[in-house]
């Protein structure tokens, strides 16, 4: 069952699973051998993230209360702020040794924001942290095409990680400006390491023998695989069908003890269980193989039978933690980076260890290899060296461990069966309609999540909207906040009788310019989630009382993201999913395409206040009846 916040997170306020997105659709790889250059260099020429001025961020902190406070609440916390930010007080010292901080460090934020929002954090990563990612559904069903497909898949893999080897990524940009790389070079050869009260993330890609090895998992049993030859060429398709089809002929029936569903344990258990664990040499080489692999592919059985309709949502299922023990949730090594998971009937996808990305590199990666699949032809097969014959890993297993493992049996199941999720595809428009209308897209789509929730609860709540701050070196991620004064105004007057459409088009027209205004502050790193924060980490660091506006209700409130939402566009048709981020929430991912948009939206089934098919079909009903009113209304158009 989900737990409210780790301890970590309600001290300093941090969503989970919702950094996620850029937003992307104002990032475009720039293909120019012009921006082709080493990683250092470019690293080196990208600002400094900025540390905002204390009296903005203190006023854009009170705009953001307005519509999810009552008044009341809101003229207590105004009180406060003005104490905070007085000449003289808490707040301008916290303020001049954070700027102190900013010129002794290359990033103020990211060492703090790694640890606090992902290595402190004891849920377990799966749901609560990390995020699946469905692809569609591929054309084969049976276990040869299947082992065809997952050989493709790590040929793509490869193929991309030659540009990351070789420091030839195509550099991002956001309008005319430069983004940091950094995250494209942490998703590969990296993993996380369970502590007992905070964890680690290694990277192994940068050792003086970089791993040359993937993970293979299928019936919960683990292979070593050498994906390169010994002159460095890696595995032709040929080769790795030949080793994937050994593996899978070694590995027929289900292990008995699914040592990968201890890594859906909560932190502290799985990081005790871990320390006992590794206590024994056989087991620690069999789990420092899986650490050090470049990646996993899980190579799963079936998955649950459901109606056609429910398919998409089966599948996300899958990709974001299994389906429990009975399905695929023993299938995985949750603590790897990046997993690519491939079912017999054609659902693949993937899952990714949060710490060391955002989702952005992640679908850059899959779209590469999605496309890579397309174009690739089997050639002539070669024969094997000795140096690519795959290698089965061994566990033994206590009495300890084997009750440990009944218990992430049990607990994983549990979770399973609370977590709701739904994938649907919004049919009727994508990001066409919004841009007719000289709206951008994803502010529209926000506006309709606003309008949503409100039909439904009446209020407005605390949103997240992940924004990226990789315009700065070594920049993560700042907070959208969509709820707004303006995205409340339209929300009210739109179903108000008495309102005209006209006004009714100026409202919401005013209130996609604002999430528009938002966003672009947000991505120049003049937001005020992460600043407040670093005010905050400061006074913790100091170990003397947490200055007020800090310990404030309003504060609680505007942390609470009942909504927690990420854009994460991919020119594949997929869609990213996670969990909610507080137990009476939804987490809700989309992928607009030009004609059509892919959401997943999830909620815990054990709150009675959320149900994402309800909040879903709502959606759609607002996005619908959004295009309405602007076409009805002549004059809406620019």
């Amino acid at each position: 069952m989900w737990g409210i916040w780790s301890r970590t997170m309600v001290k300093v306020g941090i969503p989970k699973s919702c950094a996620l997105v850029k937003p992307c659709h104002l990032v475009k790889p720039v293909s120019d051998t012009r921006i082709y250059g080493r990683y250092l260099s470019h690293q080196t020429g990208l600002p400094a993230l900025p540390v905002p001025p204390l009296q903005q961020t203190c006023e854009r902190y009170i705009a953001a209360l307005e519509p999810i406070v009552n008044t009341q609440e809101l003229q207590y916390t105004k009180v406060l702020v003005d104490e905070f930010q007085k000449p003289g007080g808490e707040g301008e010292r916290l303020q001049r040794a954070l700027e102190e901080r900013a010129k002794k460090t290359e990033n103020w934020l990211s060492e703090w924001w790694v640890k606090v929002a992902y290595l402190d954090y004891r849920l377990p990563v799966v749901v609560h942290s990390s995020p699946g990612l469905v692809l569609p559904q591929m054309s084969f069903n049976d276990k040869h095409g299947q082992i065809l497909f997952a050989a493709k898949l790590i040929a793509g893999v490869l193929d991309f990680k030659t540009m990351i080897d070789n420091e030839t990524l195509p550099v991002e940009h956001l309008g005319d400006k430069p983004l940091c790389m950094n995250q494209y070079y942490q998703v590969l050869s990296s993993c996380r390491i369970p502590g007992l009260k905070r964890d680690s993330i290694v990277n192994y890609a940068k050792n003086s023998s970089p791993p040359k090895h993937i993970t293979v998992v299928h019936n919960c049993q683990f292979f070593v695989l050498d994906v390169y030859n010994s002159d460095g060429i890696p595995l032709t398709v040929d080769q790795l069908c030949g080793q994937l089809e050994h593996i899978c002929n070694s590995s027929r029936q289900t292990s008995s003890e699914p040592v990968g569903i201890l890594t859906t344990l909560d932190r502290d258990s799985w990081g005790r269980t871990y320390q006992n664990f590794i206590k024994d040499k056989t087991n620690k080489d069999s789990v420092s193989a899986i650490q050090r692999s470049i990646f996993t592919v899980c190579v799963d059985g079936a998955m649950p039978p459901v109606a056609d309709d429910m398919y998409r949502s089966c599948a996300a299922v899958q990709m974001l933690h299994g389906g429990g023990s009975q399905w695929n949730s023993g299938n995985r090594w949750f603590d790897k980076t990046l997993q690519f998971i491939i079912g017999e009937n054609g659902t693949c996808g993937a899952n990714y260890e949060h710490a060391p990305a955002e989702g952005p590199p992640i679908v850059a990666l899959i779209d590469h290899v999605v496309e890579y699949t397309r174009r690739l032809e089997l050639g002539k097969t070669p024969v094997l060296d000795s140096s690519t014959v795959s290698q089965k890993l061994h566990f033994n297993f206590s009495p300890e461990i084997k009750k440990d493992i009944e218990g992430a049996k049990y607990a994983m199941n549990q979770l399973a069966q609370d977590l709701e999720m739904r994938v649907v595809v919004f049919e009727h428009f994508g990001k066409n309609v919004p841009k007719t209308y000289k709206m951008s897209p994803d502010a529209f789509i926000q506006v309709a999540l606003q309008l949503a929730f409100y039909r439904m609860y009446q209020n407005s709540c605390a949103t997240y909207e992940s924004a990226s701050l990789r315009m700065f070196r070594l920049g993560r991620t700042d907070t959208i906040r969509s709820a707004s004064s303006a995205t409340l105004e339209f929300v009210k007057a739109f179903d108000n009788v008495s309102k005209q459409n006209t006004e009714k088009v100026e409202l919401l027209e005013k209130a996609v310019k604002t999430h528009r205004w938002y966003t672009n502050i947000a991505v120049s790193g003049q937001a005020i989630d992460r600043h407040l924060l670093g005010l905050k980490m400061l006074a913790l660091e100091e170990h003397s009382p947490l200055p007020s506006i800090f310990t404030d209700k309003s504060y609680s409130k505007a942390l609470h993201y009942k909504l927690s939402t990420s854009q994460v566009p991919s020119k594949t048709d997929c869609v990213m999913c996670f969990g909610p981020v507080v137990p009476n929430g939804y987490g809700v991912c989309y992928n607009p395409m030009e004609d059509h948009i892919n959401f997943a939206v999830s909620s815990f089934n054990t709150c009675n206040e959320t149900n994402a098919e309800s909040f879903a079909q709502i959606v759609r009903e607002a996005l619908l009846d959004m295009r309405t009113l602007l076409e009805q209304t002549p004059k809406a158009k620019l």
